[in-house]
């Protein structure tokens, strides 16, 4: 028999937010997008009825629905992931393979998030026209050269290259000869996984180069973490930093809380300090104040919080409500729509 479908995709696995988690099972959150300012500032949630959304990974392959990539981040990211967890949040010595475990986990919530998504439309939309413009000239150049000098016709690009591209191309015909081709990206969660995909299957590979270790905060105070909980910081001053940092760019710090007591961490191209080592006050405010202001809509901790408020002042807006909850329960149908068609017109 076959396992029924995974509809309710968790970007945020329950087994990470459970130590955040109260003797009740719920997680504390603050919600930083609210219709009215009679919602509490704080609310405890049951961590299954957080970090998630209806089909956000689901994929049309022949035709039907499938949530292999659901089953895929939980066989090869969640599920290796908790022994390590576990061992780190007691302090008990970690393997190598249980620290390479743990940074594949920080990769796959880095890049599985709808934060991600909207982040990556963002900056898709700004470069691809331009790129797919250059490389069809690009292509048509070395093919004309080709014909004209007879050389063998050019192969395409590898399998692996165009598995997955949810591509459109055309030809638009001239009455007197020659004619215009065209290609088009679908740009959206089909493309959105394959990114995915690629991130956690080849440039994973340079995380394992850096050097990670385990930071604790001060005395008394805790870490908390969010609905897009992998912060890439790159920071000159306390006053001048961004979140643009790359998994293989100098100087750039990556860190992700484990627990409330807990923070993996590196800063790529230096020694870190020594797993367990607590942070300065200075330090452990800046993490803190990254951490609230690097979250999408959703900020998670062991207790209510009142420095989270001040660090990221939530937004009241009804209508900004109402059409993000519009666009969640239209996300599958418009995504299975513009799948089938660029899926149609592959096959015609």
């Amino acid at each position: 028999m076959l396992d029924p479908l995974h509809l309710d995709n968790h970007y945020l696995p329950r087994m990470y937010l459970k130590p955040w988690e109260t003797v009740g099972g719920k997680v504390w959150t603050y919600r930083i997008l609210v219709p009215h300012n009679n919602v509490p500032l704080w609310k405890d949630f049951s961590s299954k009825s957080v970090g998630h959304h209806l089909h956000l990974y689901t994929q049309i392959v022949a035709g039907q629905e499938t949530d292999e990539i659901e089953r895929w981040f939980d066989r090869e990211f969640e599920s290796p992931a908790k022994e390590p967890l576990t061992k780190a949040l007691s302090d008990a010595q970690l393997t190598a393979d249980d620290w390479k475990r743990l940074v594949r986990f920080l990769a796959a919530q880095d890049v599985r998030t709808p934060a991600s998504f909207f982040q990556k439309m963002k900056r898709w939309d700004e470069s691809l026209p331009a790129l797919l413009k250059e490389t069809m000239e690009k292509s048509l150049k070395k093919y004309e050269e080709a014909t004209k000098t007879g050389q063998p016709r050019l192969a395409p690009p590898p399998t692996e290259d165009r598995e997955g591209l949810p591509l459109r191309v055309s030809v638009r015909r001239n009455p007197t000869g020659g004619g215009e081709l065209g290609a088009e990206i679908l740009i959206g969660r089909q493309y959105w996984i394959r990114s995915i995909k690629r991130a956690l299957t080849k440039t994973l590979k340079i995380l394992h180069e850096h050097q990670w270790t385990i930071l604790r905060p001060p005395k008394g105070m805790t870490w908390f973490t969010s609905d897009d909980p992998v912060i890439r910081l790159n920071m000159s001053s306390p006053t001048n930093y961004n979140f643009k940092g790359g998994w293989n760019s100098p100087g750039t710090c990556i860190f992700l809380p484990l627990g409330p007591e807990h923070l993996l961490y590196t800063q790529i191209g230096k020694r870190p300090p020594l797993r367990g080592e607590r942070m300065t006050q200075e330090h452990a405010d800046l993490v803190r104040r990254f951490t609230a202001e690097h979250a999408w809509r959703m900020i998670f901790a062991l207790k209510e919080d009142r420095e989270v408020s001040l660090f990221r002042p939530r937004i009241v807006s009804p209508e900004e409500v109402r059409r993000e909850r519009e666009q969640w329960k239209a996300w599958h149908e418009q995504q299975v729509m513009a799948e089938k068609e660029i899926s149609a017109e592959r096959e015609s």
